[in-house]
């Protein structure tokens, strides 16, 4: 009996080392990209920050704040915004290195501004998307990603995230 609980007691402990080995935890960030809209010629800056909780290597969850594009459009001074929650399924490519993929809820909005008088819009929608990022330290990772926030945007952006 005492061989059976003792064997036990080893596999709890390999067990929990196994899974306390996975880098799972909360991460936050910023990025900056680069924003295209169908209507507009050229592209429009964007910069935002995300949150999120690493379950294990291939799963996440994520929301974030971005600012995707600040333009003129017939003489209107306009803002639009982005707030998203999304599930992140990731590969492990090489050491360090993961290709993903996310699928969320977005809530866009546009505020409008001309000759002193001002309009708001906002609109939901599915938001998905792909990317790619590599670990610098254990803290410490750079990514790239493409989202399509609407039908009518792109946004490309590169960030920073850093593991607690």
């Amino acid at each position: 009996m005492i061989k059976k609980i003792a064997a036990a007691a080893a596999l709890a402990v390999l067990a929990t080392s196994t899974f306390a080995a996975e880098p799972a935890g909360v991460y936050a960030g910023l990025d900056v990209g680069s924003t295209k809209l169908d209507d507009l010629s050229g592209r429009k800056t964007s910069f935002g920050g995300f949150a999120g909780y690493q379950f294990n290597d291939n799963f996440a969850v994520e929301a974030g704040y971005r600012r995707l594009a600040k333009f003129t459009y017939f003489g209107a001074d306009v803002d639009t915004k982005q707030a998203a929650v999304s599930v992140i399924g990731a590969i492990p490519v090489a050491s360090g290195v993961k290709v993903f993929g996310r699928l969320g809820y977005n809530h866009l909005s546009a505020d409008a501004s001309y000759a002193g008088r001002s309009a708001s819009d906002s609109t939901s929608s599915a938001v998905y998307g792909v990317g790619a990022s590599f670990d610098v330290s254990p803290v410490v990772a750079v990514r790239a990603e493409w989202q399509r926030p609407s039908s009518d945007s792109n946004n490309f952006s590169v960030g920073v995230s850093y593991k607690f």
